[in-house]
């Protein structure tokens, strides 16, 4: 799947479209980073792990790097940054969440750092990281 077609799932808005530019489930094919950005992160049995505080984008492949999900700490004081391939989160609007085949416990191992510091230079390091890290397979 691509990140395209990852994020498109996610849509949530109502507008006035013709069928063809909806997806299966009647949302539109696109949303601005700014909805996702706050979204909540499940894991399948709905339990809460973080929340979505950025989306790093390839500015030379036009892909989706990855999220960047926040969790721990209390009023952003201690909170650690995740980097989760796109690829490895699906929206589920029962949940009005991104739900992903993880564990809280599996997320507080997984590669982090500051939001400065995953996004510096061309990103790509912790892009690496994080996709050996879940398995996904690679866009690039």
């Amino acid at each position: 799947m691509t990140a395209y077609e990852s994020a498109s799932r996610a849509a949530t808005s109502k507008e006035a479209m013709s069928p063809a530019s909806r997806t299966p489930s009647g949302h539109t094919s696109a949303i601005c980073a700014s909805r996702v950005m706050g979204t909540n992160v499940k894991d399948r049995s709905g339990t809460t792990i973080g929340e979505v505080k950025e989306i790093v984008l390839d500015k030379m492949s036009n892909n989706i790097m990855f999220a960047v999900v926040g969790f721990g700490g209390f009023l952003s004081i201690g909170e650690k940054y995740h980097p989760i391939p796109w690829a490895s989160l699906d929206y589920d609007e029962s949940k009005n969440a991104y739900v992903g085949d993880f564990t809280k416990e599996q997320l507080t191992a997984a590669p982090s750092d500051s939001i400065e510091a995953l996004t510096k230079s061309s990103g790509a390091s912790y892009r690496d990281r994080a996709f050996d890290y879940y398995e996904v397979p690679r866009y690039w």
